[in-house]
């Protein structure tokens, strides 16, 4: 073990609130305020997202700013427990786009947010009221002025290592987003399109057009998600998504949990995140890395 792993504590072996940042609602009435509608929901499968969906207070917001000023840092006593990190990931060497997955394992607010009962009820609804498994967190920033894209790109194309598709993405704002500062674009009806072949993630932003026949090219209609700090858009796992360069004068920082049904398996005997152990092809994703968030059953007691 590292020195730098020997510092921190692994938050991943806690799989409850360590803090007083959320609060677990012990009612049915007390989930329900956090219920999506019934046009909500209808929306978020006709269209493939859902956004503009309030998720965070700005003290949580400011705490998990103070967390990711923190974190960034490659020097970070926590580094080793990221699953990957990239100061820069971006394709081209005059932006920058900060990556990392594994957040949750170095702090308190990115640990407990996994656990924000308003994240959690609208996961579930969105995934059919079925229980919530955790797949994993990533951290996504573009600097004032000289901020990276993302490609246009479907998760899904980045997770066939496990099965069947029930996987939902949740995008969360730690700035406010805008056309200027490089928010998220939507192509709404794209997640009927089934599975396209992946792109580089940080690479051409144009590069999935090279996959999509030209049915698709003339119904690839994208739209900006313009969202304040601390509201959050979850999108299906096939819905096309990316976002442009940040030349602004603003920050952009987000972060997204990712999650899927529980009863997903392992797809590939191959490594499912770097630097933790395997699952074999055809067991359940579960154990340390893959906690249960949430199941629908406790809010109806």
């Amino acid at each position: 073990m590292s020195i730098a792993t020997a510092e921190v504590k692994d938050l991943s072996t806690i799989h409850a609130l360590i803090s007083d940042m959320f609060k677990t609602p012990q009612t049915a009435e007390e989930w329900d305020k956090y219920r999506l509608t019934d046009e909500q929901i209808a929306f978020y499968h006709e269209n493939g997202y859902l956004n503009n969906i309030k998720l965070l207070e700005e003290w949580q917001v400011d705490k998990l700013n103070a967390e990711l000023v923190g974190i960034s840092s490659a020097e970070h006593p926590g580094n080793s427990l990221f699953y990957y990190f990239f100061s820069n990931e971006s394709g081209n060497p005059e932006t920058v786009l900060f990556h990392a997955l594994g957040a949750w394992r170095i702090t308190e607010g990115f640990h407990d947010v996994l656990y924000n009962p308003a994240f959690l009820m609208a996961a579930s609804q969105l995934l059919g009221d079925k229980p919530v498994r955790f797949w994993h967190d990533q951290l996504f920033c573009k600097p004032a002025k000289h901020g990276g894209v993302v490609a246009w790109h479907q998760d899904y194309s980045y997770w066939t290592r496990t099965a069947p598709m029930q996987h939902l993405t949740c995008w969360i704002g730690l700035d406010d987003a805008t056309k200027d500062n490089g928010c998220l674009y939507y192509s709404p009806g794209s997640h009927k399109w089934g599975l396209l072949d992946k792109p580089e993630l940080a690479g051409d932003m144009e590069g999935l057009m090279d996959y999509l026949t030209e049915q698709q090219k003339a119904e690839f209609k994208p739209i900006p998600i313009e969202m304040k700090k601390g509201y959050g858009s979850f999108h299906h796992p096939l819905m096309v998504h990316g976002s442009y360069e940040n030349r602004s004068d603003i920050s952009r920082r987000a972060f997204v949990l990712n999650v899927f049904a529980d009863g997903t398996q392992s797809n590939s005997n191959e490594e499912i995140l770097k630097g933790i152990p395997g699952i074999p092809e055809g067991e359940l994703m579960a154990g340390q890395f893959f906690p249960l968030l949430f199941d629908p059953a406790v809010a109806k007691r």
